[in-house]
């Protein structure tokens, strides 16, 4: 008989859950029937693709230059794309103004934060006069800086779109029935007040989306690892990115549509995920309250563990960042998602190409981390 464990989120039901989930599980390429890491990828990676459930058909973005610029001593083009569904998408290209010929390519995927009415805007700077909210938002997670900005100007070419629900991208009140938007109405766009009031009510609004999500045989990762691909064909079709040599990075909810989008899509090289690595037995007992509806796939964990998604890379190169003091996670199981990456990078025969880095301090990728993320980046997109 399983006996109640320590305190969990299930209480006397913990323990049952969570040796519902095998270890390894059965794609795991830690599984001693797989022995060859490009035997075992396509045949990891379907199953993945298929838990996930694409919401659509691909369609490559046909993107509107809205308009260009140059600020900081970058060349910045703000774009738009219409996808299958949804409002149109923004975006923004970053590249050193005097950059010639082909220059890597980085996705630059944005975090969650709480803060859905913006999206691109967390982790770029356009102008000298940011919204307020941006810079605090800045302040408090990047050491100030913009981090997209900053990996620019080191000679590569960074796409940062606006995903599903979030930006451009967001669920509209006036798209919502009366009573489930508490009769709200956009009234003055840009106010801190009436930001305030957007994000706390699409907070509470997450679990409806699931549910929806779900109901229609689709997930959340699916959702926004369709945006992000489309974001990564725009970013592979332009003449100045070498298509061969593309990588992705976030912090956060940008560091869970790393994992995701890393596992999904052969053409990612090169990952770096911050703030965003534990274990789906960490989910089930001890933290699935500090995270969003966007984690989860119903069904996947059986499968492959939350690591192993990231390590769907493998041989290629992938960097976790880790804050020792990071209120989302437990330590232990970020130690153990870490042995489990090593394990997975060991067997394939490329142990140099997995690295993971821990942090004195809480939920950030300051300039620190940002410091040896672009140092990754250099080395196997460069080198």
């Amino acid at each position: 008989m399983i006996q109640p464990m320590a305190l969990n989120m299930l209480g006397a039901y913990g323990e049952w859950a969570a040796y519902t989930v095998p270890d390894p599980p059965r794609l795991s390429f830690r599984q001693p029937v797989f022995t060859d890491v490009n035997a075992w990828r396509p045949v990891a990676r379907a199953r993945f693709h298929e838990a996930i459930v694409a919401p659509a058909p691909p369609a490559s973005p046909r993107p509107i230059i809205e308009h260009q610029m140059e600020f900081d001593g970058l060349h910045i083009e703000h774009l738009k794309w219409q996808l299958p569904y949804g409002p149109p998408t923004e975006a923004l290209v970053l590249k050193p103004a005097k950059a010639t010929g082909k220059l890597p390519g980085i996705v630059g995927l944005h975090d969650h934060g709480g803060n859905k009415y913006f999206g691109l805007r967390k982790i770029t700077r356009i102008s000298k006069d940011p919204h307020p909210l941006m810079i605090r938002h800045q302040d408090h997670y990047y050491g100030g800086t913009a981090w997209a900005n900053e990996l620019a100007r080191r000679g590569y070419v960074v796409v940062i779109h606006d995903t599903f629900t979030f930006g451009s991208r967001r669920i509209r009140w006036g798209d919502v029935p009366g009573n489930i938007r508490n009769n709200m109405v956009e009234a003055n766009p840009e106010s801190e007040d009436e930001i305030v009031k957007y994000n706390n009510w699409a907070g509470g609004h997450e679990h409806l989306v699931a549910k929806s999500l779900f109901s229609a045989g689709l997930t959340w990762p699916g959702a926004f690892v369709y945006d992000d691909q489309r974001a990564l064909d725009y970013l592979a079709s332009r003449p100045d990115v070498d298509a061969t040599r593309i990588g992705c990075a976030g912090l956060s909810g940008g560091g869970l549509r790393t994992v995701m989008l890393t596992g999904a899509d052969e053409r990612i090289r090169c990952s770096c995920c911050v703030g965003m690595m534990t274990t789906w037995r960490d989910y089930i007992l001890n933290k699935c309250y500090t995270h969003t509806w966007m984690c989860y796939v119903p069904g996947l964990p059986k499968d492959l563990d939350y690591p192993e998604i990231l390590g769907l890379a493998a041989p290629n190169p992938v960097l976790v960042l880790n804050n020792n003091q990071d209120s989302l996670f437990t330590l232990p199981e970020m130690q153990r998602a870490d042995q489990i990456l090593t394990d997975v990078y060991k067997k394939a025969g490329a142990a140099d190409k997995y690295k993971a880095n821990f942090y004195p301090g809480p939920h950030k990728f300051d300039r620190d981390m940002q410091k040896d993320a672009f140092a990754w980046f250099d080395r196997w997109l460069k080198g």
